[in-house]
């Protein structure tokens, strides 16, 4: 059952998490021209095996998707989803660490095999274009220079979350059996 405190969360969040995917998919006509054949069709994903220190999380999200190829959150869980993304949350550290160097999640899709064939291309196809968005409210000079700045910063949190993402992989993998547990040969 879900606390009080991850329903007001996901009241909270989804919305804007979807105004900001909407806003990213609306900045690329072709990734509206592939969600346009799926209008009405539902994509869940689900997060699996969330620690103990993270489960406030909603473990499951679900969005539809509209005649204008965009998205729209559903707020009550449909059983019936189209396409279902499962993702292993089990070491969000490691997962935010591989997020931060580029590396795309191991994701388990099972559902309309279309769909999925169209959001794997925008996954793979589709980024934010922060610069611009930046350049339209600041200018051209000033968007280029806080990018660089955070693409400085970026790097460094990289490099010193980099440790840590070992660390964390190592404690939270599950531990090969000792010798004294290991089976007779």
């Amino acid at each position: 059952m879900m606390s009080a405190f991850s329903q007001s969360l996901k009241a909270m969040a989804m919305p804007r998490l979807v105004l900001l995917l909407n806003h990213v998919l609306s900045a690329e006509p072709m990734a509206v021209q592939r969600l346009q054949p799926h209008a009405g069709k539902c994509i869940r994903l689900q997060l699996h095996d969330l620690p103990a220190l993270v489960s406030w999380l909603p473990s499951q999200w679900t969005v539809a998707i509209t005649p204008a190829g965009l998205l729209e959150w559903q707020p009550e869980a449909t059983d019936g989803a189209d396409l279902v993304a499962a993702l292993d949350a089990s070491n969000p550290v490691q997962s935010l660490g591989g997020a931060l160097s580029g590396q795309r999640p191991r994701v388990e899709v099972a559902g309309d095999a279309a769909l999925a064939a169209d959001v794997s291309w925008l996954i793979e196809h589709v980024r934010w274009d922060v610069q611009d968005d930046l350049a339209r409210l600041l200018g051209d000079g000033p968007a280029a220079q806080l990018m660089r700045v955070g693409s400085s910063v970026a790097t460094g949190l990289r490099e010193a979350l980099r440790p840590l993402v070992r660390s964390a992989a190592d404690r939270w993998r599950p531990s090969a059996p000792t010798s004294a547990e290991s089976p007779p040969r």
